[in-house]
């Protein structure tokens, strides 16, 4: 987490100030927090239906101003609008999906035993702190709040500093799809605002999304206190090439994995893992592809890859790149920081990638693409799982069933994909293990993180 003393938006295309807001005092983080357990007490006791009926109305104004959102996005992060557009498109998807789906979701389970009655009930906890990252502003949010919202809890918003906009966005759409004064609340802190909101006995639960740094911090406070809490962390995604694999159709999921979101994504393939057999053919193909994209003005619809998010992200990014060709990879393309305005970062290629180097125990976030030819499928496999990280992993071969045995039984990891990228979906649990965090999100796992399991029996 950044520390800051204000709230600031700075365009990653020119880098000039859009919007700056100041962070708030002691005592409106008090007030806030306060509106939030106020508000509590007449929400959980709406009816499903009624909460439904807010998330529908959500949905529904995310896809009538869907061109309008992108925009924000693009201006605050760098996201071209291509791009922008699905992510709006998703949070209506999970808001419709969670306001179907979370009554049944919640549904009383009734166990028989000697008793007259026994049942678990699900209830919710109450207001819950969320520290969101700015890699995605909307779908990172809409994730953990929907099915919050339904199960009953109220949420307070600490977004990431550079993204105010869209912080305050969601607040004000929130508002407008009629939910209650003070259920959601974009609350602009500092970190130890944000400790003093984790230690509050009005917070009954945190979810952070971000690095393994501030999700140590937050286990750290939280546990101290006794607060339940989800953590969505880093990843440094294996992606398994084996030696029967269809290379092109391999070559085209990784690279589009790896430059979604310009590259700032947890789930991106990290890691490009090929058996020696197919490592020309698979090298040559990716550099070809990465070669081809076009990187530029996130606000021009043509546009796949924009500018990075902050100029010390890019720094730090290059730090890794030189770093690790500096111990022996080979750079195929890019690896130079272009001149003129803009914190872009071009598409880059690296080989050779070893042991020791960044590329290889240390998560890439941007355009930067890291091969790791192995000997076998069982060296592909050791490689893979020589990581700190834990979320997400893919492996790509035309035995289908010795594929979804190596992504059930060998890959450590939350999320495991067969000839296909790792993605999110609302109707499926998400996360990760070791230092990628604890706890799921989306699916019925998710919606159950931040309930109270009571169970209940009548004599």
């Amino acid at each position: 987490m950044t520390n800051p003393s204000r709230y600031a938006a700075i365009d990653p295309h020119s880098g000039e100030e859009l919007r700056s807001f100041p962070t708030l005092s002691s005592k409106e983080l008090g007030a806030a927090l306060e509106r939030s357990e106020h508000a509590f007490r007449s929400w959980r006791r709406t009816s499903f239906a009624e909460r439904g009926a807010v998330l529908r109305s959500a949905a529904a104004i995310l896809r009538s101003g869907t061109a309008d959102h992108a925009r924000l996005i693009a201006e605050e992060m760098g996201k071209p609008v291509a791009s922008g557009r699905p992510e709006v498109e998703k949070c209506a998807w999970a808001s419709d999906f969670y306001a179907e789906e979370a009554e049944a979701m919640l549904a009383d389970e009734v166990t028989a035993t000697d008793a007259r009655s026994s049942y678990v009930a699900y209830r919710p906890l109450g207001p819950l702190f969320a520290i969101m990252p700015w890699n995605y502003p909307y779908w990172q949010v809409f994730r953990f709040a929907a099915p919050a919202l339904m199960a009953g809890n109220t949420v307070l918003l600490k977004h990431a500093p550079n993204v105010p906009g869209c912080a305050l966005r969601l607040e004000q759409l929130f508002r407008e799809a009629g939910l209650p004064e003070g259920c959601f609340q974009s609350v602009f802190l500092t970190n130890a605002q944000a400790g003093a909101a984790i230690r509050n006995r009005r917070v009954r639960g945190v979810t952070l999304t971000g690095s393994v740094r501030a999700g140590k911090a937050v286990a750290k406070q939280a546990g101290a206190y006794i607060k339940k809490t989800v953590l969505e962390l880093g990843g440094s995604d294996p992606y398994l090439i084996l030696e029967d694999a269809d290379v092109e159709h391999a070559a085209a999921q990784c690279v589009r994995s790896r430059l979604s979101n310009s590259g700032q994504s947890c789930i991106a393939a990290k890691r490009l893992i090929v058996v020696e057999p197919l490592r020309k053919a698979f090298t040559e193909a990716v550099v070809e592809r990465m070669r081809r994209t076009r990187v530029g003005n996130p606000l021009d619809e043509a546009t796949e890859v924009g500018p990075l998010a902050r100029e010390d992200l890019r720094a730090a990014l290059h730090v890794q790149v030189a770093s690790s060709v500096a111990r022996g990879a080979r750079c195929l393309l890019g690896g130079e920081v272009p001149e003129g305005p803009g914190w872009y970062y071009p598409t880059t290629v690296l080989d050779e990638v070893r042991r020791g180097m960044p590329a290889y125990r240390e998560e890439l976030f941007g355009p930067v693409a890291s091969i790791l030819a192995v000997r076998d499928r069982a060296a592909a496999i050791r490689v893979a799982n020589d990581t700190s990280f834990g979320l997400g992993a893919a492996v790509f071969t035309a035995d289908v069933q010795e594929g979804e045995r190596i992504a059930r039984e060998e890959l450590n990891a939350g999320c495991c994909f067969v000839n296909a990228l790792v993605r999110s979906d609302p109707r499926l649990p998400f996360g990760g293990i070791m230092d990628s965090g604890y706890g799921r999100e989306l699916g019925r796992h998710g919606i159950l993180e931040f309930v109270n399991t009571k169970m209940v029996q009548v004599a």
